[in-house]
């Protein structure tokens, strides 16, 4: 009964709508181009008409009337109504549709099957080129494989009315109003061969897509509307609020900058660098800006760095950081030719200058560094930006989920996104991300830490016949855990040295301090000290050398999982062979950490089991080695 009242008002609410997109057509002035496009189309047909999911609504009685039309409408409540408008146009249906991102197919294959077959009967196929949940106006696969298989043209429509009632919807649908100047423009027809591979077909799927964005720009521009009025990704209220209110913060990051300075977090001679000011030399000719924002990222990045100097030649290269640690890192492996700068904080002004002086013809930022002044200053100098090794933190999506109008307009503005697994893909695309690629985490084919023979040899001669423990990347809150444990397990291990390396080195001191607190001695290798036999705890507080501790470790506990910081990279010790521990708070790599101790490869474990976990492992070399 429920589902009969539902169909009748289904059909109540079509019958109404087609009375209204006839009442709209009918009361508007109209203008297609080419003028000829009716006689073009009835040349070509039958086709595959495309257009943009948020603008269907007057493509019906745009659509001409010597053509037989098949609709393609999915399989949901919303798409009854649109069903009953479209009988009224006489149009057929085609019922069902790809699933787009989501788990759930409602009917593609199907669908693709009926839609081959009606093209052979000489039916004209409609449908949206873009498949929800979204992103917006970013061509779905589907359209170029009807093609492939069909072997008719696609033809890129748009359709645009002077007077409309934007919805914030996913696909910012356009309620078109009547007594409207009207354009409908048609592109230029795709076709994609029978034989098309993998890549031809993406080359197609992009030209749709292309030119769909750009003759829906063209139809606005033709009817006298701003493009930029009615454009997807407009920047909303939040974001309008972040740019005015970081142009007011300026004299609160001089005030930072100083505090940061005086505690010893900036360099004296380079902080200039973060207003924008340029520390050295342009060069002559084309450049591409590289940003990664610690010494994580600057890691993942170098090998890119290197491998692009090599392929490019003729291309300058400037990699920016943001810590004092990262920047040292960089300037120690930097590839001949490439320069280094510290990043400009994202302060209209500071960005500005940096861009003007720089002048890349290239963006390439690293993992999550999202910067709103930044990004958008880049898109309004039509730099490409690209985003490597793309990851978001669950935290962080739902931040981003709730300002669309921060995030759509940021995130659209990427020309390509390299995600780092499909978990990821899938959270970028939510958020509005045009071209995006699933490639795999670069940190995993990155090479192994380095490994300073002349520094290993007299590291081991100092540790000889001593069990090692080491506390890798170690955040505050679970330096004192470490140290807790060295304690209780002593007593069974005489011979255990605790290497406690902390993810910031300049936090020495203050581990320090808790070392010695516990009652405990220690060795500071920051100056340049060896461990005596005398020593419970070596402390590595330096930059750049954690492969020597991977190398000759027993067991390494990963850090930054003991505390809800999100966990630190496991590659580097298993590319060293060393056996690793992590906390239960691994949600940054969260594609690596689930294999690994699927697979054994690695012991999950939390503050209650710490102390069995380790024990049973400095016990067991066997289960090391496993």
């Amino acid at each position: 009964m429920a589902e009969a009242s539902s169909s009748k008002l289904a059909r109540f609410t079509g019958a109404l709508l087609s009375r209204y997109v006839k009442w709209v057509f009918s009361s508007s002035t109209v203008t297609r181009l080419p003028k000829n496009q009716i006689e073009q189309l009835t040349e070509l047909s039958p086709v595959i008409f495309a257009f943009w999911h948020g603008q269907f609504l007057l493509t019906a009685p745009a659509s001409p009337e010597n053509l037989s039309v098949k609709v393609m409408v999915a399989r949901h409540n919303d798409a009854e109504m649109i069903s009953e408008m479209l009988k009224h146009f006489n149009m057929a249906l085609l019922r069902g549709a790809g699933a787009g991102y989501r788990r759930k197919d409602r009917g593609g294959a199907r669908i693709l099957r009926e839609a081959i077959k009606a093209l052979k009967e000489g039916y004209t196929i409609s449908l949206t080129a873009d498949i929800p949940p979204g992103p917006a106006r970013r061509s779905g696969k589907g359209i170029v494989t009807l093609a492939k298989l069909s072997g008719r043209p696609i033809v890129p429509t748009a359709i645009a009315s002077s007077r409309y009632w934007p919805f914030k919807t996913w696909n910012r649908f356009m309620l078109n109003l009547p007594y409207s100047r009207v354009a409908v423009l048609i592109g230029d027809p795709v076709w994609v061969d029978k034989n098309a591979g993998a890549e031809e077909l993406e080359e197609a799927r992009r030209n749709v897509e292309d030119q769909l964005n750009r003759l829906t720009r063209q139809s606005y521009e033709e009817i006298g509307v701003d493009p930029q009025a009615v454009a997807l990704n407009q920047p909303g209220l939040s974001l309008w609020l972040y740019q005015k209110l970081s142009r007011l913060s300026r004299p609160g990051i001089g005030f930072l900058l100083n505090r940061r300075l005086k505690k010893g977090k900036e360099d004296k001679a380079r902080y200039t660098e973060k207003m924008g000011l340029h520390g050295t030399p342009r060069p002559d000719g084309d450049l591409c800006w590289i940003h990664a924002a610690s010494v994580g990222e600057t890691l993942a990045v170098l090998p890119i760095l290197e491998s692009l100097t090599e392929r490019y030649p003729h291309w300058n290269f400037l990699l920016t950081t943001g810590t004092r640690t990262s920047a040292k890192l960089a300037l120690d492996r930097l590839p001949s030719g490439a320069i280094h700068q510290f990043a400009p904080i994202d302060h209209p002004e500071y960005v500005d200058r940096f861009l003007e002086y720089w002048q890349p013809k290239q963006a390439l930022f690293v993992e999550s560094e999202i910067w709103p002044n930044t990004i958008l200053a880049l898109e309004k100098r039509k730099v490409p930006i690209v985003l490597l090794n793309a990851r978001m933190s669950p935290k962080t999506y739902r931040w981003w989920k709730r300002f669309p109008g921060i995030s759509r307009p940021l995130f659209s503005a990427f020309d390509l996104i390299l995600a780092q697994n499909i978990f990821d893909l899938t959270k970028y695309l939510k958020l509005g991300a045009r071209n995006i690629d699933n490639v795999g985490n670069l940190k995993i084919d990155s090479p192994p830490p380095p490994v300073d023979e002349s520094k290993l040899i007299p590291l081991q001669e100092s540790m000889r016949g001593r069990t090692i423990f080491l506390a890798a990347s170690t955040h505050a809150g679970e330096e004192e855990e470490m140290v807790a444990q060295h304690k209780i397990l002593v007593r069974e291990f005489p011979d255990l040295l605790t290497i406690i390396v902390p993810r910031h080195p300049e936090r020495g001191k203050e581990v320090g301090h808790l070392v010695s607190s516990a009652g405990l001695k220690f060795a500071q290798r920051s100056s340049g000290q060896l461990p005596s036999a005398e020593d419970n705890v070596y402390l590595a507080d330096t930059l750049g050398e954690l492969g020597l501790f991977y190398k000759i470790s027993d067991i390494a506990f990963i850090g930054g999982s003991l505390i809800p910081h999100g966990g630190q990279n496991p590659v580097e010790p298993i590319r060293l062979n060393c056996p690793i521990m992590t906390g239960p708070n691994w949600h940054n790599f969260r594609a690596i950490y689930s294999k690994l101790i699927a697979a054994d490869a690695c012991i999950e474990t939390d503050r209650p089991s710490l102390t069995d976990d380790l024990r049973r492992l400095l016990a067991d070399s066997e289960e090391r080695v496993a």
